[in-house]
């Protein structure tokens, strides 16, 4: 059964469940959702611990048998399965079928899973996990940018400080994106702070710039409308030593997608179809950010992008004049929604 993450502290007061589920991209949650686990199972004397990582050629007996055997040296035990790529195959879903059948008394059994995509949760294991009865399924998702000032405010909180509005949001922007940072950050914070007060000019002098740039980040500021942003990112990427062929491919990529869409919207296509169509396929989620960018441009001036970044990976190749980096920024600036002049041809 699917069990929210912000009801696993009352859940786990409750009592045990045989079979518990994370699963998720974001490290720091998953890792502090796995420790709360482990740590309800050691007040409860599950004091004996192993441990499985199904990566290739994993013998999936070793569950089989640890679930079959008795413990040596404890009467309560944990056992922690880890499947890094969420896929484990014929033979491990047989024996985690198995094993849901009949899960030991006892014993505990913790599975950390990276995010399943949409044909992942249609397994029959899988449905197993997320549905059954035995399991307690925990579904962790990234904090959002919006959500991450609230998500610091809490973190200070539990540490025994109190920020400034305009603190919270220094720390959001230094450390954005990258939670492991952003409560190392407060932890350092903690050591240094005279009392419990945390105003912007603490954090200037004692948090690092921890920002996670990434080329997919770039992509959602701009679909979102988000300039500045997007400029950051685009910076934050330049000093990271990302190479523009790589950024340009993502952003070309993302055009070629719109300008399509656009092109099908243009011809009376109900957006709807024109998403289900497209290849490769727009996800639920980004559906709104894709939307939103459709509403800033024509059908035409997507294509005029399309072709201006033509002219940027010539620039990187040395074949047409111009700054790539220029380009790119101005790329991603009309990609927001800026009214910017196109270069002539």
């Amino acid at each position: 059964m699917k069990l929210n993450p912000a009801q696993l502290g009352k859940h786990l007061q409750a009592g045990l469940a045989p079979v518990y589920v994370v699963s998720g991209d974001e490290p720091l949650l998953c890792q502090e959702t796995a420790d709360a686990i482990r740590a309800a199972c050691r007040q409860r004397d599950f004091s004996e611990r192993q441990v499985f990582n199904a990566e290739a050629n994993f013998d999936w007996s070793q569950l089989y048998e640890a679930g079959a055997s008795l413990s040596l040296f404890a009467e309560k035990r944990l056992l922690e399965l880890r499947i890094p790529n969420g896929k484990p195959g014929d033979k491990g879903a047989a024996a985690l079928l198995e094993y849901l059948g009949r899960p030991p008394e006892d014993t505990v059994l913790l599975i950390s899973l990276p995010k399943l995509d949409g044909s992942a949760q249609k397994t029959k294991w899988a449905k197993a996990l997320i549905e059954g009865a035995q399991a307690q399924f925990v579904q962790i998702w990234p904090i959002e940018v919006s959500q991450l000032p609230q998500w610091i405010r809490q973190r200070l909180a539990q540490a025994g400080l109190a920020a400034t509005p305009d603190a919270v949001e220094l720390i959001a922007a230094r450390v954005e994106g990258n939670l492991l940072a952003a409560a190392q950050e407060i932890e350092k914070l903690k050591l240094l702070v005279e009392g419990n007060q945390v105003d912007v000019a603490t954090v200037q002098a004692a948090v690092a710039d921890s920002a996670r740039f990434d080329v997919f980040g770039l992509i959602d500021a701009a679909l979102n409308g988000d300039a500045a942003h997007a400029q950051r990112t685009l910076e934050g990427l330049r000093g990271e030593g990302v190479e523009t062929a790589v950024i340009l491919w993502a952003l070309a990529r993302e055009l070629r997608l719109l300008a399509g869409l656009a092109q099908q919207q243009a011809q009376g296509v109900p957006l709807d179809k024109a998403f289900a169509a497209a290849r490769p396929p727009v996800w639920d989620k980004r559906r709104p950010l894709i939307s939103k960018a459709l509403q800033r441009h024509s059908a035409a001036r997507w294509g005029q992008l399309l072709l201006d970044a033509q002219r940027i990976d010539a620039q990187i190749k040395g074949q047409a004049p111009g700054d790539a980096w220029t380009s790119l920024s101005r790329l991603s600036l009309l990609l927001a929604g800026k009214r910017l002049a196109l270069p002539s041809t």
